[in-house]
C-alpha cells in the first residue's frame, strides 16, 4: 500500500493548527468580500458539470476471431450491424475512420445517400485510395482527408445525432474477423453531440491533432445511471486522467494494449503492481519488442504482462481498474495518441459494464498464456 493510499484509507484527525488555519482562511475570505468585493470563489476554476440523461442504452460488443480466417466466412461480424444500423438511418451519418474497407459499410452508405441521407467521412490520407472509399467518393459523398504525417486515428460513427459507434474497431476486414476489437454503441444526443463537435471539426473546419480546440460541449454525462467522460485527443490531456485513475485504484489494474511505449502509464502500473494490486496486461505481439515498447520493463518489474495469442493480431486498447471502470477507445497508450493525433476515449464507471470487458480480458489473457505453454 501506498502513503497516499494509506492516508486515504485511514482519515486524519484535525489538530489546533489546522482549526486556526481553517479559522484564518475564512477570515481572509469574509475580509476580501466584505472590504473589497471580492468573491474569492470566483478564483476556483469549477470542474465539468455532470449532466444527466435517463433516457439512453450502451452497449458493448466484442469481435470473435477465427483461425484460419478466410473470405468465405466473413459473415455475422460488427460490419453487417454497422451496415444494418446504417440502413435504418433517417437524417444523417457521419463516419470518422481512421481506414474505410468494409464492402458491406460502403454499400450501406452509398444506399444511405441514395435516399436522402446526409452521409459525410472523414478519414487518414493514408487510406484515401481505399477502393471502398473511392466507391463512396465516386457516388457523390463527400470526404475529407487529414492531409499530415499524424494519423486520424478516430474509429467512430455518429447516426441521427442520436447514435455514436466507438472503441477500437477500423472498418476492416482483418478487425472485423481476424483481430481482438471492441465497440460500444451509446443512444444519447448528449454522447451524439460530443463526438458531431469533434467531427465538424474535421470535417468543417479541417482542424487535426492538437489544433483542435479541446471545447467538448458534455465531457461527463450520467446515462440511466452511469457516468461516462468523454475525451478527445491530442486537444486533451486523457494521459494525465488515465494515471489518475490507475493511482487511485485499490485492488486491480488490467490492460489489453496493442501499442504501449508511455513510460509514464507504465510506471504508474508498476507503481501499482508494488503497491500490492493485481497488475495484468496483454500486449499485441508484434509490437513487443518495437520501439520504446514497455513491454520488457513491465515484465521485469514482476508485472504479469504477456504477448497477446491471436494467430493474428489483439487490437484493444483497454484498461479495467478495480473491475468498475473501464477506458476504451481508439488511444494506444503511446506518444503519438497523446500528442500529435486524433484519437477519441470513453471512462465508463460501471460494475456492469466492467464484468463485460473483465470476462474479454479473461479470453484474451487465457488465450496469451496458453500460447506462452505451448512454446
Amino acid at each position: 500500500m501506498t502513503k497516499k493510499q494509506a492516508a486515504s484509507r485511514n482519515g486524519h484527525k484535525l489538530g489546533i493548527k489546522e482549526i486556526g488555519l481553517a479559522l484564518l482562511l475564512i477570515l481572509v475570505a469574509w475580509l476580501a468580500q466584505e472590504c473589497w468585493g471580492i468573491n474569492v470563489l470566483d478564483w476556483i476554476e469549477p470542474g465539468p458539470v455532470v449532466e444527466t440523461e435517463l433516457a439512453g442504452d450502451i452497449q458493448v460488443y466484442f469481435t470473435a476471431p477465427t483461425f484460419p480466417e478466410t473470405a468465405e466466412n466473413r459473415y455475422g461480424g460488427m460490419d453487417e450491424r454497422l451496415a444494418q444500423a446504417i440502413d435504418g438511418a433517417q437524417q444523417s451519418v457521419d463516419i470518422a475512420a481512421f481506414d474505410f474497407g468494409l464492402t458491406r459499410v460502403a454499400d450501406a452508405v452509398i444506399r444511405a445517400d441514395r435516399r436522402g441521407v446526409r452521409v459525410r467521412i472523414v478519414t487518414d490520407s493514408d487510406y484515401e485510395d481505399n477502393e471502398n472509399l473511392v466507391r463512396a467518393r465516386n457516388a457523390g459523398i463527400p470526404v475529407v482527408t487529414d492531409d499530415r504525417s499524424a494519423f486520424m486515428h478516430n474509429k467512430f460513427i455518429v447516426i441521427d445525432e442520436q447514435q455514436v459507434w466507438t472503441g477500437s474497431w477500423n472498418l476492416t476486414y482483418n478487425c472485423t474477423y481476424r483481430n481482438n476489437n471492441n465497440v460500444v454503441i451509446i443512444d444519447s444526443k448528449l454522447m451524439a453531440e460530443n463526438y458531431t463537435v469533434e467531427f465538424e471539426e474535421m470535417f468543417i473546419d479541417r482542424q487535426f491533432g492538437i489544433t483542435s480546440p479541446d471545447n467538448t460541449p458534455h465531457p461527463k454525462i450520467e446515462l440511466d445511471g452511469v457516468l461516462i467522460e468523454t475525451h478527445f485527443e491530442a486537444e486533451g490531456d486523457v494521459r494525465t486522467r488515465m494515471m489518475e485513475l490507475i493511482e487511485e485504484a485499490e485492488h486491480s489494474v488490467y490492460f489489453m494494449a496493442f501499442a504501449f511505449t508511455d513510460d509514464d502509464i507504465a510506471k504508474a502500473m508498476i507503481a501499482a503492481h508494488r503497491a500490492g494490486l493485481d497488475v495484468r496486461g496483454v500486449m499485441a505481439g508484434r509490437n513487443v519488442r518495437g520501439i520504446g515498447s514497455v513491454f520488457e520493463p513491465m515484465q521485469q518489474a514482476g508485472v504479469g504482462i504477456l504477448p497477446d495469442g491471436n494467430p493474428y493480431t489483439m487490437h484493444h486498447k483497454v484498461m479495467i481498474l478495480d473491475g468498475e471502470i473501464v477506458i476504451t477507445g481508439s488511444y494506444n497508450f503511446t506518444a503519438s495518441a497523446a500528442n500529435r493525433n486524433d484519437e477519441n476515449v470513453l471512462i465508463i464507471h460501471s460494475a456492469e459494464i466492467a464484468r463485460l470487458y473483465l470476462a474479454e480480458f479473461g479470453r484474451v489473457y487465457g488465450q496469451a498464456e496458453e500460447k506462452q505453454r505451448s512454446q
